[in-house]
């Protein structure tokens, strides 16, 4: 006697934005670069800070201008304590062009695109997921680098708290900006769909584009120099605006705008182009 055949009824799956999110989600930590990184960024930023806090000497700092970040006189608590912000910037920018250029390096984009037709989604989620950890995960960073940096403050002319004004806004501002540096960063691997090429941009503009700058005429300088996404994103968490930066608000802006467009350009290559 012949046993009666047994038919299995599959649910559909269907992709949707949630699912997306939640594969990059898994992807992400599955990589040990991504621990890596994140632990390095981790470091340089609570750390740096912490020990340029418990250095400083009042005696070291010359300058009668606004303390801060581009202020061009004494320093302050909060610019002691993001010391180390500009080396975690290049830890998370890194790690965001890895993120997407490194499935082109290693065929894996194939497999995702062949997952998820649409495309755009994966650029969407991977912002998403990347952006939202390198905020949180820094915010704590520069929180704890500033209590770190007030023990070796204790006592000094330039200590503040968290409840003096404009600290806190500083650096929450702080992990704005390197959330934002990780989104940039995987725009970047999108677009130039190479790990080297990715890398070699972000350092040149957050490093040297700005210095480039110098070399124009100082009418030309003036105006440009503000709007550069290094410059813009420090004014971002800059406690004391400076005569010739932008404001907090407007510096969050156009860092906003130059990471919107690189999106716009890296979604419109993935969604025109072969991978």
């Amino acid at each position: 006697m012949t046993a009666p055949t047994v038919s299995v009824v599959r649910p559909p799956y269907k992709v949707t934005g949630s699912r997306v999110l939640r594969a990059e989600w898994a992807k992400f930590w599955s990589l040990r670069s991504s621990w890596i990184t994140l632990g390095v960024a981790l470091l340089l930023l609570v750390a740096i800070g912490a020990i340029a806090s418990a250095t400083y000497s009042p005696d070291a700092v010359a300058g009668d201008g606004p303390p801060g970040p581009g202020g061009g006189g004494a320093s302050d608590a909060v610019s002691l304590a993001l010391t180390g912000l500009t080396f975690a910037s290049l830890a998370i920018g890194v790690l965001g062009v890895l993120v997407s250029a490194g499935e082109y390096s290693t065929g894996m984009i194939r497999s995702t695109l062949a997952a998820v037709p649409r495309r755009l989604p994966v650029l969407w989620s991977k912002s998403a997921v990347f952006g939202a950890v390198a905020l949180v995960i820094t915010t704590v960073a520069a929180l704890a680098a500033f209590t770190l940096g007030g023990l070796g403050l204790d006592g000094e002319t330039i200590a503040l708290s968290l409840g003096d004004d404009g600290v806190l806004r500083s650096l929450v501002g702080a992990g704005l900006y390197l959330g934002l540096v990780a989104v940039w960063g995987v725009a970047l691997g999108a677009l130039v769909r190479s790990t080297a090429g990715g890398i070699a941009i972000l350092v040149g503009v957050l490093l040297i584009l700005g210095g480039l700058a110098t070399l124009l005429p100082d009418s030309w300088e003036d105006t440009v120099t503000p709007y550069l996404p290094g410059n813009a994103g420090s004014a971002v968490y800059s406690l004391h605006e400076a005569s010739d930066s932008l404001s907090p608000g407007a510096g969050l802006a156009v860092f906003v705008g130059w990471v919107a467009l690189t999106l716009a350009g890296a979604a419109y290559r993935l969604a025109r182009t072969d991978a």
